[in-house]
């Protein structure tokens, strides 16, 4: 079938059997579609290495939003723990200081 094709363009010696030289024509037929089978060729090569590329961006820049997401929790817990321990620490500061008077107040009585 391929020989049939390539002799409607004219002789190609490595193609037919009973031909001697290439034509112009034929060779610049042969040369487009081989350019075209080779272009085609790396052009899909090029976009297949560009799409996993893209996926795995993709797929590293959701892993970062998950890593920010749970960062911005981890942030507000300590806050919030911050604040628990802050409200704690004045209570007990509150506590030393009523000891401290109370304390104060026995010792004066018993002198």
């Amino acid at each position: 079938m391929m020989p049939f094709l390539l002799d409607i363009w004219g002789c190609i010696p490595e193609v037919s059997k009973n031909c001697i030289d290439m034509t112009n024509a034929s060779s610049t037929y042969l040369g487009v579609i081989m350019g075209v089978i080779v272009g085609s060729i790396i052009s899909w090569w090029i976009y297949n290495r560009q799409k996993r590329t893209s996926e795995q961006q993709d797929k590293i820049l959701g892993r970062i939003e998950r890593l920010e997401e749970s960062h911005s929790e981890i942030l507000k817990k300590l806050a919030d723990f911050d604040d628990k321990h802050e409200n704690s620490f004045d209570a007990i500061q509150e506590l030393n200081k009523k000891i401290d008077l109370l304390l104060k107040k026995v010792q004066d009585e018993n002198k």
